[in-house]
Protein backbone atom coordinates (compact mmCIF):
# COMPACT_ATOMS: atom_id res chain seq x y z
CA UNK A 1 0.00 0.00 0.00
CA UNK A 2 1.60 3.23 -1.22
CA UNK A 3 1.50 5.86 1.56
CA UNK A 4 1.25 8.61 -1.06
CA UNK A 5 -1.94 7.03 -2.40
CA UNK A 6 -3.28 6.87 1.15
CA UNK A 7 -2.55 10.58 1.64
CA UNK A 8 -4.28 11.41 -1.65
CA UNK A 9 -7.31 9.38 -0.55
CA UNK A 10 -7.39 11.13 2.84
CA UNK A 11 -7.07 14.47 1.05
CA UNK A 12 -9.92 13.51 -1.26
CA UNK A 13 -12.11 12.56 1.69
CA UNK A 14 -11.50 15.91 3.40
CA UNK A 15 -12.14 17.76 0.13
CA UNK A 16 -15.41 15.89 -0.49
CA UNK A 17 -16.73 16.51 3.05
CA UNK A 18 -15.86 20.22 3.07
CA UNK A 19 -17.37 20.95 -0.32
CA UNK A 20 -20.42 18.73 0.17
CA UNK A 21 -21.32 20.96 3.12
CA UNK A 22 -20.97 24.09 0.97
CA UNK A 23 -23.17 22.61 -1.78
CA UNK A 24 -25.78 21.57 0.81
CA UNK A 25 -25.85 25.06 2.37
CA UNK A 26 -26.26 26.80 -0.99
CA UNK A 27 -28.99 24.37 -2.09
CA UNK A 28 -30.74 24.66 1.30
CA UNK A 29 -30.84 28.46 1.40
CA UNK A 30 -33.16 30.03 -1.21
CA UNK A 31 -31.60 33.45 -0.59
CA UNK A 32 -28.20 32.24 -1.84
CA UNK A 33 -29.15 32.45 -5.50
CA UNK A 34 -27.15 35.51 -6.53
CA UNK A 35 -24.38 35.33 -9.17
CA UNK A 36 -21.68 35.20 -6.51
CA UNK A 37 -23.15 32.12 -4.83
CA UNK A 38 -23.84 30.45 -8.16
CA UNK A 39 -20.11 30.71 -8.84
CA UNK A 40 -19.18 29.52 -5.35
CA UNK A 41 -21.58 26.60 -5.84
CA UNK A 42 -19.91 25.74 -9.13
CA UNK A 43 -16.49 25.79 -7.46
CA UNK A 44 -17.71 23.65 -4.55
CA UNK A 45 -19.33 21.15 -6.93
CA UNK A 46 -16.15 20.84 -8.98
CA UNK A 47 -14.02 20.36 -5.86
CA UNK A 48 -16.53 17.86 -4.47
CA UNK A 49 -16.25 15.81 -7.66
CA UNK A 50 -12.45 16.07 -7.50
CA UNK A 51 -12.49 14.74 -3.94
CA UNK A 52 -14.75 11.85 -4.94
CA UNK A 53 -12.44 11.19 -7.90
CA UNK A 54 -9.42 10.86 -5.61
CA UNK A 55 -11.33 8.39 -3.44
CA UNK A 56 -12.49 6.36 -6.44
CA UNK A 57 -8.97 6.37 -7.88
CA UNK A 58 -7.66 4.83 -4.64
CA UNK A 59 -10.43 2.21 -4.53
CA UNK A 60 -10.09 1.18 -8.16
CA UNK A 61 -6.29 1.17 -7.98
CA UNK A 62 -6.23 -1.39 -5.16
CA UNK A 63 -9.55 -3.20 -5.61
CA UNK A 64 -10.44 -3.20 -9.30
CA UNK A 65 -7.41 -3.18 -11.59
CA UNK A 66 -8.58 -2.33 -15.09
CA UNK A 67 -7.21 -0.14 -17.88
CA UNK A 68 -10.71 1.03 -18.76
CA UNK A 69 -11.51 1.96 -15.17
CA UNK A 70 -8.13 3.70 -14.87
CA UNK A 71 -8.87 5.83 -17.94
CA UNK A 72 -12.33 6.72 -16.68
CA UNK A 73 -10.99 7.70 -13.26
CA UNK A 74 -8.17 9.82 -14.70
CA UNK A 75 -10.59 11.50 -17.11
CA UNK A 76 -12.99 12.20 -14.23
CA UNK A 77 -10.17 13.77 -12.18
CA UNK A 78 -8.96 15.88 -15.11
CA UNK A 79 -12.47 17.17 -15.78
CA UNK A 80 -13.12 17.90 -12.09
CA UNK A 81 -9.88 19.77 -11.41
CA UNK A 82 -10.21 21.63 -14.72
CA UNK A 83 -13.73 22.71 -13.69
CA UNK A 84 -12.36 23.82 -10.31
CA UNK A 85 -9.65 25.99 -11.87
CA UNK A 86 -12.11 27.35 -14.45
CA UNK A 87 -14.59 28.24 -11.70
CA UNK A 88 -11.83 30.14 -9.90
CA UNK A 89 -11.24 32.11 -13.09
CA UNK A 90 -14.98 32.80 -13.39
CA UNK A 91 -15.05 34.07 -9.79
CA UNK A 92 -12.11 36.37 -10.54
CA UNK A 93 -13.85 37.73 -13.65
CA UNK A 94 -17.03 38.25 -11.63
CA UNK A 95 -15.16 40.17 -8.93
CA UNK A 96 -13.57 42.37 -11.55
CA UNK A 97 -16.93 43.07 -13.24
CA UNK A 98 -18.59 43.84 -9.89
CA UNK A 99 -16.07 46.65 -9.41
CA UNK A 100 -15.61 47.81 -12.99
CA UNK A 101 -19.37 47.85 -13.74
CA UNK A 102 -20.68 48.41 -10.21
CA UNK A 103 -23.79 50.30 -11.34
CA UNK A 104 -25.02 47.57 -13.70
CA UNK A 105 -23.72 44.54 -11.82
CA UNK A 106 -27.12 43.53 -10.38
CA UNK A 107 -28.88 43.02 -13.69
CA UNK A 108 -30.18 40.22 -15.88
CA UNK A 109 -27.21 40.73 -18.18
CA UNK A 110 -24.84 39.83 -15.35
CA UNK A 111 -26.78 36.64 -14.59
CA UNK A 112 -26.66 35.66 -18.27
CA UNK A 113 -22.92 36.39 -18.38
CA UNK A 114 -22.31 34.23 -15.29
CA UNK A 115 -24.30 31.31 -16.67
CA UNK A 116 -22.53 31.59 -20.02
CA UNK A 117 -19.12 31.59 -18.33
CA UNK A 118 -20.01 28.54 -16.26
CA UNK A 119 -21.45 26.66 -19.23
CA UNK A 120 -18.25 27.33 -21.18
CA UNK A 121 -16.02 26.38 -18.24
CA UNK A 122 -17.78 23.09 -17.60
CA UNK A 123 -18.00 22.31 -21.31
CA UNK A 124 -14.27 22.80 -21.84
CA UNK A 125 -13.49 20.83 -18.66
CA UNK A 126 -15.65 17.93 -19.82
CA UNK A 127 -13.86 17.90 -23.18
CA UNK A 128 -10.46 17.85 -21.45
CA UNK A 129 -11.60 14.94 -19.31
CA UNK A 130 -12.84 12.99 -22.31
CA UNK A 131 -9.57 13.29 -24.26
CA UNK A 132 -7.74 10.41 -22.51
CA UNK A 133 -10.89 8.27 -22.57
CA UNK A 134 -11.33 8.79 -26.30
CA UNK A 135 -7.79 7.68 -27.10
CA UNK A 136 -5.31 10.38 -26.11
CA UNK A 137 -3.46 8.09 -23.71
CA UNK A 138 -0.27 6.04 -23.59
CA UNK A 139 -1.65 2.61 -22.74
CA UNK A 140 -0.45 1.19 -26.05
CA UNK A 141 2.63 3.39 -26.51
CA UNK A 142 4.58 3.75 -23.28
CA UNK A 143 7.17 5.94 -24.97
CA UNK A 144 4.65 8.79 -25.07
CA UNK A 145 3.75 8.53 -21.36
CA UNK A 146 4.05 11.56 -19.13
CA UNK A 147 4.75 11.81 -15.42
CA UNK A 148 1.01 11.23 -14.94
CA UNK A 149 0.19 7.87 -16.45
CA UNK A 150 -1.79 7.10 -18.57
CA UNK A 151 -1.78 10.69 -19.88
CA UNK A 152 0.57 11.44 -22.76
CA UNK A 153 3.25 14.14 -22.68
CA UNK A 154 1.31 16.24 -25.20
CA UNK A 155 -1.84 15.93 -23.10
CA UNK A 156 -0.25 17.15 -19.86
CA UNK A 157 1.53 19.89 -21.82
CA UNK A 158 -1.86 21.10 -23.05
CA UNK A 159 -3.26 21.00 -19.51
CA UNK A 160 -0.23 22.83 -18.09
CA UNK A 161 -0.36 25.48 -20.83
CA UNK A 162 -4.07 26.01 -20.10
CA UNK A 163 -3.28 26.43 -16.41
CA UNK A 164 -0.49 28.94 -17.08
CA UNK A 165 -2.85 30.95 -19.29
CA UNK A 166 -5.59 30.96 -16.62
CA UNK A 167 -3.06 31.92 -13.94
CA UNK A 168 -1.79 34.86 -16.00
CA UNK A 169 -5.35 36.05 -16.67
CA UNK A 170 -6.18 35.84 -12.96
CA UNK A 171 -2.96 37.68 -12.09
CA UNK A 172 -3.82 40.47 -14.54
CA UNK A 173 -7.40 40.76 -13.26
CA UNK A 174 -6.34 40.84 -9.61
CA UNK A 175 -3.82 43.58 -10.38
CA UNK A 176 -6.64 45.55 -12.02
CA UNK A 177 -8.88 44.87 -9.01
CA UNK A 178 -6.17 46.20 -6.69
CA UNK A 179 -5.89 49.34 -8.82
CA UNK A 180 -9.66 49.91 -8.69
CA UNK A 181 -9.77 49.34 -4.92
CA UNK A 182 -6.92 51.77 -4.33
CA UNK A 183 -8.49 54.33 -6.67
CA UNK A 184 -11.83 54.09 -4.88
CA UNK A 185 -10.14 54.56 -1.50
CA UNK A 186 -8.29 57.59 -2.84
CA UNK A 187 -11.51 59.12 -4.23
CA UNK A 188 -13.25 58.64 -0.89
CA UNK A 189 -10.31 60.26 0.84
CA UNK A 190 -10.46 63.28 -1.50
CA UNK A 191 -14.17 63.68 -0.85
CA UNK A 192 -13.53 63.71 2.87
CA UNK A 193 -10.41 65.86 2.41
CA UNK A 194 -8.14 63.43 4.21
CA UNK A 195 -7.18 59.77 4.27
CA UNK A 196 -8.45 58.19 7.47
CA UNK A 197 -6.81 55.23 9.16
CA UNK A 198 -9.87 53.08 8.44
CA UNK A 199 -9.56 53.71 4.70
CA UNK A 200 -5.90 52.74 4.78
CA UNK A 201 -6.59 49.60 6.81
CA UNK A 202 -9.51 48.55 4.59
CA UNK A 203 -7.47 49.05 1.41
CA UNK A 204 -4.49 47.19 2.84
CA UNK A 205 -6.73 44.35 4.00
CA UNK A 206 -8.39 44.06 0.59
CA UNK A 207 -5.09 43.97 -1.29
CA UNK A 208 -3.63 41.49 1.21
CA UNK A 209 -6.64 39.19 0.83
CA UNK A 210 -6.31 39.22 -2.96
CA UNK A 211 -2.60 38.43 -2.63
CA UNK A 212 -3.39 35.50 -0.33
CA UNK A 213 -6.01 34.16 -2.75
CA UNK A 214 -3.72 34.30 -5.77
CA UNK A 215 -0.67 33.17 -3.78
CA UNK A 216 -2.49 30.11 -2.45
CA UNK A 217 -3.70 29.20 -5.92
CA UNK A 218 -0.24 29.60 -7.45
CA UNK A 219 1.60 27.81 -4.64
CA UNK A 220 -0.80 24.86 -4.93
CA UNK A 221 -0.79 24.33 -8.67
CA UNK A 222 2.38 25.87 -10.12
CA UNK A 223 4.82 23.15 -8.89
CA UNK A 224 2.70 20.38 -10.41
CA UNK A 225 2.09 22.27 -13.67
CA UNK A 226 5.80 23.01 -14.08
CA UNK A 227 6.82 19.44 -13.24
CA UNK A 228 4.36 18.09 -15.83
CA UNK A 229 6.25 20.06 -18.49
CA UNK A 230 9.85 19.48 -17.40
CA UNK A 231 9.48 16.08 -15.71
CA UNK A 232 10.38 12.77 -17.31
CA UNK A 233 8.38 9.54 -16.79
CA UNK A 234 11.64 7.82 -15.82
CA UNK A 235 11.96 10.06 -12.76
CA UNK A 236 10.92 8.52 -9.40
CA UNK A 237 7.15 8.64 -8.91
CA UNK A 238 7.69 10.37 -5.56
CA UNK A 239 8.30 13.61 -7.49
CA UNK A 240 4.87 13.36 -9.09
CA UNK A 241 3.19 12.64 -5.78
CA UNK A 242 5.09 15.43 -4.00
CA UNK A 243 3.81 18.02 -6.50
CA UNK A 244 0.33 16.55 -6.99
CA UNK A 245 -0.56 16.40 -3.30
CA UNK A 246 -0.20 20.20 -2.73
CA UNK A 247 -2.35 20.75 -5.84
CA UNK A 248 -5.18 18.84 -4.17
CA UNK A 249 -4.87 21.09 -1.11
CA UNK A 250 -6.17 23.97 -3.22
CA UNK A 251 -9.56 22.24 -3.38
CA UNK A 252 -9.36 21.84 0.40
CA UNK A 253 -8.62 25.54 0.93
CA UNK A 254 -11.18 26.88 -1.57
CA UNK A 255 -14.24 26.38 0.71
CA UNK A 256 -12.49 28.27 3.49
CA UNK A 257 -11.57 31.22 1.26
CA UNK A 258 -14.71 31.50 -0.85
CA UNK A 259 -17.49 30.06 1.35
CA UNK A 260 -16.92 29.71 5.08
CA UNK A 261 -15.61 33.28 5.45
CA UNK A 262 -18.86 34.67 4.02
CA UNK A 263 -21.24 35.91 6.71
CA UNK A 264 -24.37 34.81 4.86
CA UNK A 265 -23.09 31.26 4.46
CA UNK A 266 -22.10 31.25 8.13
CA UNK A 267 -25.63 32.37 9.03
CA UNK A 268 -27.16 29.69 6.83
CA UNK A 269 -24.85 27.10 8.36
CA UNK A 270 -26.12 27.93 11.84
CA UNK A 271 -29.71 27.62 10.67
CA UNK A 272 -29.00 24.34 8.87
CA UNK A 273 -27.26 22.63 11.79
CA UNK A 274 -28.30 24.38 14.97
CA UNK A 275 -31.51 26.26 14.33
CA UNK A 276 -30.30 28.63 17.03
CA UNK A 277 -31.88 31.69 15.53
CA UNK A 278 -34.01 32.80 12.63
CA UNK A 279 -31.57 33.96 9.97
CA UNK A 280 -32.47 37.14 8.18
CA UNK A 281 -30.55 36.49 5.02
CA UNK A 282 -30.66 39.44 2.67
CA UNK A 283 -32.10 38.74 -0.75
CA UNK A 284 -29.30 40.80 -2.19
CA UNK A 285 -25.93 39.47 -1.10
CA UNK A 286 -22.80 41.43 -0.67
CA UNK A 287 -20.82 42.18 -3.76
CA UNK A 288 -18.23 39.55 -4.70
CA UNK A 289 -15.68 42.32 -4.46
CA UNK A 290 -16.13 42.37 -0.68
CA UNK A 291 -12.90 40.60 0.17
Amino acid sequence: LNPWDVMLCVSGTAIACENALVVAIICYSPALRTPMFVLVGSLATADLLAGLGLILNFVFQYVIRSETVSLLTVGFLVASFAASVSSLLAITVDRYLSLYNALTYYSERTVLCIHTMLAGAWGVSLCLGLLPVLGWNCLHDHATCSVVRPLTKSNVTLLSASFFLIFLIMLHLYIEICKIVCRHAHQIALQQHFLTASHYVATKKGVSTLAIILGTFGASWLPFAIYCVVGDPEYPSVYTYATLLPATYNSMINPIIYAYRNQEIQRSMWVLFCGCFQAKVSLRSRSPSDV
